[in-house]
């Protein structure tokens, strides 16, 4: 898999927060780490997943590694796009058709703006609600896989998932707060977005 080498990454040593920031400067981190014996895991900051580096020869050597240009497929020819006809210039608006009952449609033309207009709030208002779902859901991942890594072992592990999966952020921090102090802010920051009060509505 090709890593970037902008990707924001956090690495440690053991227990011990040892880099966070660009892979290219976490390597360099690590690299001295590893050279002193250490054993070194690399973490994605948005995923948790872990991140493989080949840590031989300098830490010059590693981050050219990272920079190495991959070979991509070539892209096929863009196609000529059909000439336009008579009539309106496309403003991005596709029409579609929408089945609804009779009560629906009465309901949309009494709206403010007219259906289409209501029709848009509501599906912007669906998106936003997603949008939130996914953002908790992704930091729900993203603690649980940092933590079943980290601290599978550590006093209250299973506790803190649940409160992890269930919101709570409180017990979450009760759970965590015994933890070594960077596993345990590491893994609250992440947490955070699955543990925050859900927006007012």
């Amino acid at each position: 898999m090709t890593v970037s080498p902008q990707i924001r990454c956090t690495a440690f040593a053991g227990t011990r927060r040892i880099g966070s920031g660009e892979l290219a400067q976490v390597a360099r981190q690590a690299k001295e780490a590893v050279d002193r014996g250490g054993e070194v895991l690399l973490f994605d900051d948005d995923t948790s997943h872990t991140i493989e580096l080949d840590f031989r020869g300098t830490p010059d050597d590693i981050v050219r590694r990272l920079s190495a240009p991959v070979d991509q497929p070539a892209k096929p020819a863009a196609e000529t796009p059909a000439p336009r006809g008579p009539g309106r210039p496309r403003l991005g608006v596709v029409a579609r058709e929408v089945t609804l009952l009779p009560r629906h449609w009465h309901w949309l033309n009494s709206q403010p703006g007219g259906a289409s207009v209501a029709l848009r709030k509501l599906v912007d208002q669906a998106r936003r609600v997603g949008d939130d779902k996914d953002r908790i859901r992704r930091s729900q991942e993203a603690t649980y896989r940092f933590m079943s890594a980290m601290g599978g072992n550590f006093p209250g592990f299973e506790e803190a998932a649940r409160a992890l999966f269930a919101g709570n952020g409180e017990r979450f921090d009760r759970e965590t707060a015994a933890w070594p102090p960077d596993i345990r802010d590491h893994a609250r920051r992440l947490a955070a977005a699955a543990l925050q009060p859900p927006p007012s509505a």
